[in-house]
C-alpha cells in the first residue's frame, strides 16, 4: 500500500512537472503561434535567477522562486520587442529561426557567466515518511503550485479585460486593431507573460533539478508535444495532455527505466496526433 501512495505521489509530481514547464510555451504557441525554440533557456534563466538569489543574494527560497518571473518576464519583453514584432504577419519558420538563434546566444551566455556545472541549491522544507519511503514535502508542494498557476491563468484569460484583448488580438489582429485594441502592447504583454510562465516554471525547478546551462533543453521537447497534443484549448488542454503524458511517462519509467519512460512520451504523443490531429481539445467548444 505504501507502494502504491509513493508511486501516486511520484505521477503527481511528474504531472506537474510536465505542466509547469509547459504553460508558458501554451500561451507563447497555443495562444499567439509563435514558435518560441528559446522557451527551454527561459526555464534555464528563471532556474538560474532562483540559485543565484539564494546563494549568492542568500534571499529565502520562496522570494527567490519570486524573482525568476520577474526577470524573465522582463527579458521576454526586451525579446519581444528586438525579435518578434518584426516578424508578425510572416512565415512560422521566420520566428522559428529568430529564436532557435536567439537560444544559442542565451546558452552561450549561460556558459560564459555560470560554467558547465555550477552549484545548486537544495530541496526545502524537508521530507515526510511514507511506510519505508521518504518523500519530500517540496514534491507534494509541486502539483498544488501547477493547479493554482493554471486556475490563475484560466481566470486571467476568461474574466478579465486583457484576457479578452488577448484572445481577440490573438485571434483577429486586424479587426481588434479596426474595433480599437493596441494589438502591439498586447502581443507584447502576452509574450512577456509567457516568458515569465517559463521562468516560474524554471525557479520552481530549480531546487529538485541540476541547475545548468542546458536545463530547459531537458524540458522544451516534452514541453511541445503537451502544448501541441493538447490542441487549441491552450489552459485545459494543456493540463490534460500534462496528466496524460506525464503519468504514462512516470508509470513506465517506475515500471521499467527512464528512457524507457521518455519513449512512452513520444510514443503516446505521436498516437494521439495521428488518431486526433487537432488535439485532444480539438473538438472542444470551449477553446480555453
Amino acid at each position: 500500500m505504501d507502494e502504491i501512495v509513493v508511486i501516486g505521489l511520484s505521477v503527481l509530481t511528474s504531472v506537474a512537472i510536465l505542466l509547469l514547464t509547459s504553460l508558458g510555451l501554451a500561451v507563447v504557441f497555443g495562444l499567439m503561434r509563435i514558435v518560441n525554440m528559446a522557451h527551454g533557456e527561459f526555464l534555464m534563466i528563471g532556474a538560474f535567477t532562483t540559485t543565484v538569489a539564494v546563494r549568492s543574494l542568500e534571499l529565502p527560497i520562496w522570494l527567490a522562486i519570486l524573482c525568476a518571473p520577474i526577470v524573465c518576464g522582463f527579458v521576454g519583453a526586451l525579446v519581444e520587442l528586438a525579435f518578434i514584432r518584426p516578424l508578425y504577419g510572416r512565415r512560422l519558420v521566420d520566428t522559428l529561426l529568430a529564436t532557435f538563434a536567439l537560444s544559442l546566444i542565451l546558452y552561450q551566455v549561460a556558459i560564459n557567466i555560470f560554467g558547465t556545472a555550477p552549484p545548486g541549491i537544495g530541496t526545502p522544507s524537508g521530507w515526510i515518511e511514507i511506510g519505508r519511503y521518504t518523500v519530500s514535502y517540496y514534491s507534494l508542494f509541486l502539483p498544488v503550485a501547477a493547479l493554482v498557476i493554471t486556475a490563475l491563468l484560466y481566470v486571467l484569460f476568461k474574466f478579465t479585460r486583457y484576457g479578452l484583448l488577448a484572445r481577440a488580438a490573438a485571434h483577429n489582429p486586424d479587426m481588434a486593431s479596426v474595433l480599437g485594441v493596441e494589438v502591439r502592447r498586447v502581443n507584447l504583454v502576452t509574450f512577456a507573460l509567457g516568458c515569465a510562465l517559463a521562468g516560474l516554471g524554471g525557479g520552481l525547478l530549480s531546487p529538485m533539478v541540476a541547475v545548468s546551462p542546458g536545463v530547459g533543453q531537458t524540458y522544451i521537447g516534452q514541453a511541445f508535444m503537451t502544448v501541441i497534443t493538447g490542441g487549441p484549448a491552450f489552459l485545459l488542454g494543456t493540463l490534460s495532455a500534462s496528466v496524460l503524458l506525464g503519468g504514462i511517462s512516470n508509470i513506465v519509467s517506475q515500471l521499467f527505466t527512464t528512457l524507457w519512460g521518455l519513449t512512452a512520451l513520444l510514443v503516446t504523443a505521436i498516437v494521439l496526433v495521428r488518431l486526433l490531429p487537432n488535439g485532444i481539445s480539438g473538438s472542444w467548444s470551449r477553446q480555453l
